[in-house]
């Protein structure tokens, strides 16, 4: 069986959204790995030194254990388009660190900077996002996402964005899409909805 990822946000030393991500780990345990016992990602982490800047925290898990710490200075790379692939049967449900079907998508990229999953006529993902788009009043996201983000469920909670179904053919109904992860905040990355092809 492949291995499981957590990347998590660590600024000025301290964990970003912490609680989300032991319930993604703990869930993914259980549901895939067969284990009960909950880990806190604190006490994994007492022998790593956070760094004060913008950080990745990566890190690999299967029923051994947890693998290969590390914690790097992260930027957020640029994207200014989005290409629209098709994919009907791609299913990501969980972090893992098997992203084929992902990467074979991303060939379909072109001469756009990422991709916009379509899946059933439904608007999904990018290959490494959680998306929302803006209709001139309030920001929704896919009810059909490949993965549902830690950064996503913290907005949905918060209510600073709603979840509904979102038809390919509904994009004219926008005005920007904005891309965002455990990594990227919310605003970060927003894109006129004209810039998806």
């Amino acid at each position: 069986m492949y291995q499981f990822i957590e990347t998590i946000r660590v600024v000025d030393g301290c964990i970003c959204n912490l609680a989300y991500h032991e319930e993604r780990l703990n869930r993914t345990r259980k549901e895939r790995l067969g284990l009960a016992e909950p880990l806190h990602i604190a006490d994994l982490l007492k022998a790593v030194s956070l760094p004060m800047e913008c950080s990745k925290l990566r890190f690999v898990y299967d029923k051994e254990g947890i693998h290969d710490i590390t914690c790097t200075p992260y930027i957020c790379k640029e994207i200014n388009s989005l290409r629209l692939v098709y994919d009907n049967n791609i299913s990501y449900p969980y972090k893992s660190t098997d992203r084929s079907a992902l990467n074979e998508l991303k060939k379909q990229q072109d001469d756009c900077d990422e991709i916009l999953i379509v899946r059933n006529n439904h608007l999904t993902d990018t290959s490494y996002t959680n998306i929302a788009l803006y209709d001139g009043e309030q920001w929704f996201t896919p009810s059909t996402p490949l993965l549902c983000g830690t950064m996503r469920q913290r907005l949905l909670d918060c209510e600073m964005i709603k979840e509904r179904e979102i038809m390919v053919s509904e994009l004219s109904l926008f005005q920007y899409i904005c891309l965002f992860n455990a990594m990227i905040t919310f605003g970060e990355v927003i894109l006129p909805v004209c810039n998806i092809k």
